[in-house]
Parts: structure tokens; C-alpha cells; sequence
């Protein structure tokens, strides 16, 4: 039960009520209870819970736990109960000795608060003890001489309970010449004296014995004695005498063993035994008659122990001289210890915290530090301090409790555990000192965002590159710890020609390594622009990005391809040509090369690999020009092969080649007459067919000039065509006249001059061609029209019929020829048919092509050498044969001609 304030015991009834357990409320803040000594172990106290305004089962939650100084736990707390108990036997002997009130004082800490609530709790004195003397037996010699009245101090009893339970009275047994007288000092103790009432006589009692009993006053009541032996010698008249009253001795504590401390001096005037004076301690504590030591001969007090100032502060003693005739004196002896600076203070962790947020705000607790010194006065005035720069500051509670708390904001990134030093001084001299060493952990929280060591990266990678290469690694960094600064990879989804980004390029989440999916084309694209997420795992996550530009580099992948020449489709070669009368340097042609890679990887060069007569012609290095070195020789062959090489500066470098023919000749007979030479004949089908040309070649010229001969006799009887179709009814069958286009005689000067142009001669295969290089026939031919779309030259009926009566015995059925005529100005292909019928002709519009095509025919075989240029101009098409279709051929002039044969000589050029 709790009191407000300890009331004073009025009975024996109302101290047994307190030995049971009651307690005392809280006075001045403080929780008092009071238990007796020698109680069992777990002996109920008080309610503590109660008191506290806990219930039992918050203890072990809220930390709830016995704080104290001592050594020794005297009390325990029941988690069960709540209740406070005893932790083992309690002697308040042993624990206060003859102190009124015996208390112990402790802290009840609540650890979750970090408060301290103090706790009182009385010690009551139960008689346990007997009292003592400390000698069972003691004599005294008295001298028959000795006058009634006198008195002779008896050793005291000592009885180590308080209150009633101390020693209380003292009787002595039954004797005619003694009797005992109680003295009270002013301490309150009790001194027994023996006092003597009627003189001694030696001759009738020459001992007396008696016994002294000293009680106390509990219940039952505790008894001790002593027995006293007195011998009656003779007449001694001088007692001893001290040279000082009391003695006062001040040493420091610190004193070595058996260090003389002091000696006193009592002299006795009388001769012999009489005179000689011996020392011994009267009335003694047991506890200081083990530690200081009495020189029964000299008087000189020393130290057997060692003295310490924090358990006694000064050792009152009594020293008795007695003579050897039994006379005595008494001096009071009082040796003050004086304390020195020999404790450290003690600085004991009553509750600490090992890990602290780094978000914790400023004034946090982190631990609740004792400290106490067990010297006095200056030597026991501590201060408490911590040593470094660092984010924590000490706050004092009171005069032995301080509070460890945050000074300011704590970033784990900057320090993540503090080794706090607290220092413990006294103010003594020399100075003592205690360190405490607290190891805090500074916990982490997601304040770091992932970084990365650029704001942009710039990368490469080879094209053709293998899928899965990875080509780049970007890494952030966290300055948080494990799963704050767990960093993921991604990337931020962008769409590339139409394709996502995905498709081409992978991150891996974990390492931030980057993979191409796929080969890069350089010269599909060029770079890359990618974005980088990287988010770490805390809560909430945080993340940052970074963009990276891919830039992919060219490699020597793609060879020269050549542009001009353009080889023709049939798989023969080109042919150039060159006059005989060109001077050094006189550009015969130019090989036009690109390359689809870049850099140096497309830098062209050009070389001549091959010449049929080597120094005769030069290559441009870097143009592709083709050039004569020197002046062309009667003794050059007319067909000149040359092989040129286009090659990149790659590593390794690529190239390609083209094959020219350069054909030598001044004129197109030239060319004609040489054509055969042109090409070795591979077989003897090859050498028949180079002679035929050649005939052709000369038939042509002959038949163009019989063909002149002709359109101006067709010009003179124009008139008469003009009548025969009036009187016909109608115009030109078949066509309106602006549909159909007569070619007259300047369509027949026109194609002669063009016959005139500078000619070079090219033959690759069973074809022969022949090119024009810049013809201009812008006045050429009157039609715009196509062959496929203009109709024939028509001539009446009439007219047609007088032909066949003219040649009607000549057979032309074994013969065809042909003859095709365009230009690239022009763009329009002329043509005249021959049969037996006689001498058509026919205009087509073509595209940029320039064509004299010959063709040899003989009965029964088709050579087919050349394709057909155009629609209605081959003579395999339907619609251009005169004698299938729709279309109808109207011969302008029966030719005489029996040569079963047709030439055709063509080429074409862009």
C-alpha cells in the first residue's frame, strides 16, 4: 500500500504492519515502499504497475527496467504481477549499519520514453541480532586501597539492530561490593560502569566474579554477557596519565600499509610493576580493530588495511593505559581520512540506441548516459562531454544524467556510422577521466536519385555489327544503400523509320549494358538517339535519365558501282570510239563510278589494269577520264581493249571493272570496212557471218542512194499521186493526213549529213553496233509520233498494180532487209522496208536512242542478232511485218534486188 508520507510508529502492532510490506505514496516525486530486512527472495514490495500507471503486460513492450548504481540488484521486477520484489535476502546491518533509517534509492526506467521515475524503499530492522561484547571474559585488578565510589568502565555491548532492537540495558549479577551504573552519552548511547560501594580487602576476597548481561528490546529479547574477573593486589596510588586529552590524526587515503600513523603516551609515576604502562583499545568497533593496529608497549597506532575515504571519513577509537598494579586512563583517539582524487568517474549507459534515420529530426534521443564519481567535494564534480566534429550534443537531465541527442540533420551519404566518444571528467588534480565509446549506425533512406557521371553520352558501333553486340554500358549510381540504390535499366520507347525502338536496341535492367538487335546499315542510317531510365528501388522510387547518341560508322561494304559505261543487256562490250588524227590527251570516254559508303570508304580511284597495247591510253586517278598518251600510229590495231579498275580506299579496299573497247577509224567506212576485225571469229559460222556484213555495209550505202533517187522522183509526180487520189474519193487510207508523215527529200539530206557525223565502231558480240556520240537531228523527221501509233506510207491502188505489172518477172520472196535510223535529239526511228513487193518506209517515235541496225537475213535460217528496238520496227512483230496484221505496207518503189539477204549494224547511246 502506498502513503503520502511516512508516519512515525507509535506500537509494536504498527511496525509489524510495515514489516508485512507495506509502502509509502509518492512524496516530492518520488515512489516510497517499505519491506523488513531478512525477508526471502521475491518478496512482495509494492505495485509497482499500479503505480505507474502500467499494466503488467507494457513492461517487456515499453522496456520498463531497474536502474541503479549499485553493484549488487536488490530488487527485481515481476512482469506477471507487476509488482516489485525482493532479488535476495536484504541485511540492513550489512547495508547501513547503525544508520537511523536505512535506505535504498533506484530508477524505474521506461525505456520507450527514456524516463526515469525514482524509487524509495525503506529498510526495516527486525531483531536478528544478539548483542555482543567483544571479549567473553575480562579482568580487572583493583587495589584494596581503592576508595568506594570508585568506578571502573565495563565494555559496552554491541548490538548491530537500530530502534528497539538495539541494545537497550545492561545488569549486573548480585555483589556486596559492586554495582552498575548505566551512563548516557551524548549520543545516546549507554555506558556501563562498575562502581564500587564498599572497600576491597584482599585478605578476605582475593577475586571476585561477576557477570554482566546486556539486553535489548525486541521481541523476544536478545541477550549477551560477559564475564568479569576482579583481582583486589595491593595499593597502587598512581593511575596512568595521557599527555593529551584526545588525540586528532588527519592522513590521506591513499596511505601505504603499516604507515605509523600517530602514538599516544600515558606515564604512571609509581616504580615497577606499578609504573609500567601498557596499551590496548577500549570499546572498539570490530570493523576498526581490523584495520588499525596498537603498539601495547609503544602507543604508536598504524594501518593494517588500507584506508578508503568513500567507505569511512574518519575512525573514532578510545585507547586505554594501564599500569601494572591495575590502575588505568582512557584518551579519545579520532583519525580523519582525507579523500584524494583515486576514483575515476563511472559512466554507465542506462539506455542507448544503436541505429538512428538519417531523417531524424534535431533533439533526437539516441542514448540516456550516468555518471557519478564517488569522491567528494571538487573530486567528485563531473562534467560530460563529447569529443569531434559531430551532429550530437550532450543535455544535462540533473546532476548525473545527461541525454545524448542529434544537434542537426544527419545525411548517411556523408557519414554512415558515428563513433561518439563521451567523455567523463572530475575536477580533481590530477584530473581522472572515463570515455565511453558509442557505435551509432545512421539507417538509410531513399533521398538519392540514381546519377549519372554525364548529362550525355556520345557511342559508336560498326555497321554489319553481329546481332546481340553490345556496344555501350551506361551506369548510374545510387549514393543510397541496398535496395535504395538498387538501380534498374530501361529504355524510353521511341519509334525508328517506323519500326519501335525496341526492335533494334535492348538494355539489360540489371547492368545497364546496352545490345544491338539487329546488323545497322549505314546506309540505312546513321545514329541512333536513345533515352536511359535508371530507377532505383526504394519507396517511393526515384529515377533519373540520360540520353545517348548512337552513331554508327561506315564500313567498306559496298563496292564502286559503275554508272557509264552501262554494259549492254546481251552481255557484249562497249564500244569508244577514237580518230586516228586525236593528239595526246584527247579524251576518248570517261568511266563514271559511285560508291554507297562514306568517307574514305567511298574515295574513288581509277586504274588501267589491262591494255591490248599498253602507253596508249591513260586513266584519270581520280576523274575516270580515259586520255591517248600519244598520238595514234598507222600500226595500231583498230580495236583497242582496255580493262579499268574502280577501287575504294576501304580496309580492305573493294573495286570494280569495266571492260572498253576503243575502235580507231576516221570514218564510218572505215569502221564498216574493219568491222569484221573487230572480233577474232570464234568458229567459221563467225568468219561467213563478218563477210556478210561487210557486203551489207557497201549494199546499204547503195541502196540509201537509190533511195534518194526515188523520193524526188516520188517529189515530181506528186502531182499525179495528188489526182489519183482525188479522183479516188479520198485522201490517205486508213489515217488523216496530220496522222501520217511522208519523208521527202530532206528527210533524205538530213539523214546523210547525220551519216557523216564522226562514227566510233564497237563489236562484242554477233551483233555489231554503231554509236554516234552527239548527233543532233533536231530537223530530221517531221513525225512526233511513235511507229506503233503512226501509220504506213500509203500510194493508191492503182499505182501499187502498175508496180506489179513492171516487175512482175523479178522474184523477191528470198529477201528482206531493213533499215532503222534514230537520234537522241530526234528521238524518233526511221525505217524502210525492202521486199518484193518494193521499197517501204516507215517512221517511230523511241526513246534517247540513236540506231542503224542492219540485219542479215538468209532464206530458210533467221540469224536473230539483235533485239528488236521498239514496237512496229521489228521485223518479227506483227505489226510492223508487211505481211501480217492489220497495219499494211505500201511500197513507194519496186527495187531490182536478188541478194537473198539482209544486214542489220545497230547500237544505241544514252
Amino acid at each position: 500500500m502506498v502513503i503520502r508520507r511516512k508516519r512515525p510508529s507509535c506500537s509494536e502492532l504498527y511496525l509489524l504492519c510495515f514489516f508485512l510490506g507495506l509502502s509509502l505514496e509518492a512524496w516530492a516525486g518520488k515512489i516510497r515502499y517499505v519491506v523488513p530486512e531478512e525477508t526471502e527472495k521475491a518478496f512482495f514490495v509494492g505495485n509497482i504497475a499500479e503505480d505507474l500507471g502500467l499494466q503488467p503486460q507494457e513492461f517487456k513492450e515499453r522496456g520498463v527496467r531497474i536502474v541503479s548504481r549499485g553493484r549488487t540488484q536488490l530488487f527485481a521486477l515481476n512482469p506477471r504481477s507487476g509488482s516489485l520484489v525482493t532479488a535476495d535476502r536484504i541485511d540492513r546491518e550489512e547495508l547501513c549499519a547503525q544508520r537511523a533509517r536505512c535506505l535504498v534509492n533506484f530508477n524505474i526506467l521506461v525505456e520507450d520514453k527514456m524516463k526515469l521515475f525514482p524509487v524509495e524503499v525503506e529498510i526495516i530492522d527486525i531483531n536478528d541480532n544478539t548483542p555482543q561484547f567483544q571479549l567473553e571474559e575480562v579482568e580487572f585488578k583493583m587495589n584494596e586501597i581503592t576508595a568506594p565510589g570508585t568506578r571502573i568502565p565495563l565494555p559496552f555491548g554491541q548490538d548491530p539492530d537500530v530502534g528497539m532492537n538495539s541494545l537497550q540495558s545492561y545488569q549486573l549479577s548480585s555483589n556486596p561490593h559492586f554495582s552498575l551504573d548505566v551512563q548516557q552519552g551524548t549520543d545516546g548511547s549507554q555506558h556501563p560502569e562498575m562502581v564500587l560501594q564498599s572497600p576491597l580487602d584482599r585478605e578476605e576476597k582475593a577475586m571476585h566474579h561477576l557477570l554482566l548481561t546486556a539486553s535489548d528490546g525486541g521481541s523476544p529479547v536478545r541477550s549477551g554477557t560477559l564475564h568479569i574477573r576482579v583481582r583486589v593486589v595491593d595499593a597502587n596510588d598512581n593511575p596512568p596519565a595521557f599527555t593529551q586529552a584526545q588525540y586528532h590524526m588527519s592522513v590521506p587515503e591513499n596511505v601505504p600499509l603499516g604507515t605509523q600513523l600517530l602514538m599516544v603516551k600515558a606515564t604512571d609515576p609509581d616504580e615497577g610493576a606499578n609504573g609500567e604502562v601498557s596499551y590496548s583499545f577500549h570499546n572498539i568497533d570490530h570493523k576498526i580493530a581490523h584495520i588499525f593496529q596498537l603498539n601495547s608497549y609503544t602507543g604508536e597506532i598504524s594501518n593494517k588495511e588500507a584506508l578508503d575515504y568513500e567507505e569511512h571519513k574518519s575512525y573514532p577509537m578510545e585507547i586505554q593505559a594501564q599500569d601494572g598494579a591495575g590502575l588505568m586512563a582512557r584518551a579519545k583517539v579520532l583519525v580523519k581520512v582525507l579523500d584524494i582524487n583515486d576514483n575515476a568517474p563511472e559512466v554507465t549507459m542506462t539506455s542507448v540506441t544503436t541505429a538512428v534515420p538519417e531523417n531524424s529530426p534535431p533533439g533526437a534521443i539516441i542514448a540516456l548516459i550516468s555518471v557519478h564519481d564517488q569522491d567528494s567535494e571538487e573530486n567528485g564534480d563531473t562534467t560530460c562531454s563529447i569529443a569531434g566534429n559531430i551532429p550530437f550534443k550532450l543535455e544535462k537531465l540533473d546532476e548525473n544524467y545527461y541525454h545524448l541527442v542529434t544537434e542537426r540533420t544527419l545525411d548517411r551519404e556523408l557519414t554512415s556510422r558515428y563513433n561518439i566518444t563521451v567523455t567523463a571528467a572530475d575536477h580533481g588534480t590530477p584530473a581522472l577521466y572515463t570515455e565511453t565509446h558509442i557505435s551509432l549506425q545512421v539507417t538509410d533512406i531513399n533521398d538519392n536519385p540514381p546519377v549519372f557521371p554525364q548529362n550525355s553520352y556520345s557511342t559508336f558501333i560498326l555497321e554489319n555489327n553481329p546481332r546481340g553486340a553490345s556496344f555501350f554500358s551506361a551506369i548510374a549510381y545510387d549514393a543510397d544503400s541496398n535496395e535504395n540504390a538498387l538501380v534498374t535499366y530501361s529504355l524510353v520507347e521511341d519509334t525508328i523509320q517506323g519500326m519501335p525502338l525496341s526492335s533494334y536496341v535492348s538494355i539489360n535492367s540489371d547492368t545497364g549494358v546496352l545490345y544491338a538487335l539487329r546488323s545497322f546499315d549505314y546506309e540505312q542510317f546513321q545514329d541512333l538517339q536513345l533515352r536511359v531510365i535508371a530507377c532505383d528501388s526504394g519507396d517511393p522510387p526515384l529515377s533519373s535519365n540520360v540520353s545517348i547518341s548512337l552513331f554508327v560508322l561506315d564500313q567498306n561494304d559496298n563496292a564502286p558501282e559503275i554508272l557509264y559505261p552501262v554494259l549492254p543487256t546481251d552481255g557484249s562490250t562497249g564500244v569508244e570510239l577514237a580518230p586516228r588524227s586525236a593528239e595526246p590527251g584527247y579524251l576518248v570516254t570517261k568511266v563514271v563510278a559511285v560508291d554507297r559508303d562514306s568517307g574514305q570508304n567511298a574515295w574513288l580511284s581509277y586504274h588501267l589494269l589491262k591494255a591490248s597495247e599498253p602507253g596508249l591510253f591513260q586513266v584519270g586517278l581520280h576523274t575516270g577520264e580515259v586520255r591517248t598518251a600519244r598520238a595514234l600510229l598507222d600500226r595500231d590495231a583498230l580495236k583497242q581493249s582496255l580493262v579499268v579498275a574502280v577501287q575504294d580506299h576501304g580496309q580492305p579496299p573493294l573495286s570494280a571493272t569495266v571492260t572498253l573497247t576503243v575502235a580507231i577509224a576516221d570514218s564510218i567506212p572505215d569502221v564498216l570496212a574493219d568491222l569484221g576485225s573487230l572480233e577474232a571469229p570464234r568458229d567459221s559460222q563467225a568468219s561467213d557471218l563478218t563477210l556478210y556484213l561487210v557486203v551489207a555495209v557497201a549494199a546499204v550505202s547503195c541502196v540509201f542512194l537509190a533511195f534518194v533517187i526515188v523520193l524526188l522522183a516520188l517529189r515530181l509526180r506528186r502531182w499525179h499521186a495528188s489526182r489519183l487520189l482525188q479522183a479516188a474519193g479520198g485522201g490517205l487510207l486508213g489515217a488523216p493526213a496530220s496522222a501520217s508523215q511522208f519523208v521527202g527529200v530532206d528527210g533524205v539530206r538530213a539523214f546523210l549529213q547525220t551519216y557523216s557525223h564522226e562514227v566510233s565502231l564497237t563489236a562484242g558480240s554477233r551483233e555489231s553496233h554503231v554509236i554516234f556520240p552527239q548527233p543532233n537531228y533536231a530537223d530530221t523527221l517531221l513525225s512526233q509520233e511513235s511507229c506503233g501509233k503512226s501509220e504506213p506510207f500509203l500510194v493508191t491502188q492503182d499505182l501499187l498494180e502498175d508496180k506489179k505489172e513492171t516487175f512482175s518477172q523479178v522474184n523477191f520472196s528470198l529477201f528482206q532487209f531493213w533499215i532503222f535510223l534514230a537520234g537522241v535529239n530526234l528521238k524518233f526511228c526511221f525505217c524502210v522496208y525492202i521486199n518484193e513487193l518494193g521499197l517501204l518506209i516507215k517512221a517511230q517515235r523511241l526513246p534517247s536512242w540513236m540506231i542503224l541496225k542492219i540485219h542479215l537475213g538468209i532464206p530458210g535460217w533467221r540469224s536473230g542478232l539483235a533485239p528488236a528496238f521498239g514496237p512496229g520496227c521489228d521485223p518479227g512483230d506483227p505489226g510492223s511485218n508487211p505481211t501480217s496484221g492489220s497495219r499494211a505496207w505500201s511500197p513507194l518503189l519496186p527495187l531490182p534486188v536478188s541478194l537473198p539477204l539482209s544486214v542489220c549494224v545497230c547500237d544505241y547511246h544514252k
